[in-house]
């Protein structure tokens, strides 16, 4: 999926000197993410990574700027398989291995109550304001997740009307 695809991309190359494209693609292997040139190519150049260095020397690097992540309204239906919570700790369960692009979509939402978000392999822990910061959290999760979208204004989830 392309935006687990993504972040494994953008954790790479922040983590590690790759030389060039067959080098992060073997990378990717090896995390179990088969992609093509192509596709990886058009990856690189959508998340703005760029080339460092000279020569021998150069390596890919990561922008300066984060990219704009997924949209939550896209990823959660498809990759978000519950939620819980206590106090002010909301765990977000998620499809194997999509944990970080959860985590890169919340974190471009502007939820004001959300103070971050750690992402492992199949959940994402959110730390939150309040525990009915958390609660009101996880509603809109869970209504964006059965087909809600994000009202831009106030990042609040708003029923998507059909057509």
């Amino acid at each position: 999926m392309k935006p687990t695809r993504q972040a494994a991309i953008l954790r790479l190359v922040r983590d590690q000197r790759l030389a060039n494209q067959e080098a992060l693609r073997q990378a990717l292997a090896a995390e179990g993410i088969e992609v093509t040139q192509a596709t990886l190519s058009r990856d690189l150049r959508e998340l703005g990574v760029v080339k460092q260095g000279e020569g021998a020397a150069s390596y890919y690097a990561a922008p300066s700027a984060p990219p704009p992540g997924p949209d939550l309204s896209g990823v959660l239906p498809a990759l978000l398989l519950g939620v819980d919570g206590v106090g002010p700790l909301l765990v977000l369960r998620t499809a194997r291995g999509t944990a970080a692009a959860v985590a890169a979509a919340l974190g471009q939402g502007g939820f004001e109550e959300v103070l971050g978000a750690i992402p492992h392999d199949d959940t994402v822990l959110v730390v939150t304001r309040t525990p009915k910061a958390r609660e009101s959290l996880g509603e809109r999760l869970e209504q964006l997740a059965r087909g809600g979208r994000l009202d831009g204004a106030r990042g609040l989830a708003a029923p998507r009307t059909p057509g």
